[in-house]
């Protein structure tokens, strides 16, 4: 009985010192940066097929997920900082 309570008070230790309270906030965000980096390879490799007079698009798409992903990496350095 005593191994028991032992050991569920290291899990319990454990999960409570691991979790913070960003820590949904942070999952969230990268989940979100690892979709931008996917659209930022798709629109990659759509300059390889793409029209001249489409690129225009492309190149403003890709500046467009390059914001999207600097804010993202922007806003888990502020949640990191938070609490640490």
């Amino acid at each position: 009985m005593l191994w028991r309570t032992l050991i569920l008070y290291a899990v319990m230790l454990t999960s409570a010192v691991a979790f913070h309270d960003n820590t949904f906030a942070v999952f969230e965000l990268k989940e979100e940066l690892q979709i931008r980096y996917m659209n930022m390879w798709e629109l990659l490799l759509q300059l390889e097929y793409v029209n001249p007079d489409q690129r225009v698009i492309v190149y403003a798409e890709i500046d467009h997920i390059r914001a999207e992903i600097q804010h993202i990496i922007d806003e888990l350095i502020r949640l990191d900082k938070e609490q640490h």
